[in-house]
């Protein structure tokens, strides 16, 4: 099992940063545009004074070994299930892969410290098991490494975004 942290400095307020990363148009975009996905639906997203829910199924493009390849198949998507708490302002997600959903677990929960007046540090708690034998480790590593490189990618994408959509 992979257990993780990703930090990352973003350049707004914290209240900007959840109206921006719950804001359907940027994530769609994010995802196409900024991520390189084949696909990214927005299936259902609600709010309540309690909480905000959003599901989504991605198709990431996928650079994979030869095995992992194999076994995930060609059409490989996701369903991310996500939930905030208003209350606490902690995000958290659970993946659903569309093969060996069984096997594969992908979880974790993101949440931010203001560092100044106009910036926070996006902290990314992320857990990734594979219970596939011969191969787990392989796609544990994998999957991190893709991991990483989204999320670091994410944020000169969300700083252009501020620039153009405004940072308040």
């Amino acid at each position: 099992m992979a257990k993780f942290t990703l930090t990352h400095e973003i350049n707004c307020d914290a209240d900007t940063f959840w109206r921006i990363f719950l804001d359907q148009e940027y994530n769609k975009k994010l995802y196409l545009e900024g991520l390189g996905f084949a696909g990214y639906d927005i299936l259902e997203q609600r709010e309540t004074d309690m909480t905000v829910t959003r599901k989504v199924k991605g198709t990431p493009k996928m650079n994979l070994p030869g095995p992992i390849a194999k076994l995930v198949g060609a059409n490989f998507s996701y369903v991310e299930d996500g939930k905030m708490e208003r209350a606490n302002k902690i995000w958290t997600w659970k993946v659903t892969p569309s093969s060996m959903a069984d096997k594969v677990r992908n979880e974790g929960s993101l949440r931010i410290e203001p560092i100044g007046d106009n910036k926070v540090r996006r902290i990314a708690d992320i857990v990734i098991e594979a219970k596939v034998f011969g191969v787990g480790g392989m796609i544990e590593s994998t999957l991190e490494k893709q991991l990483r490189e989204g999320w670091e990618a994410s944020v000169p994408f969300m700083h252009k975004w501020l620039a153009t959509h405004g940072n308040s």
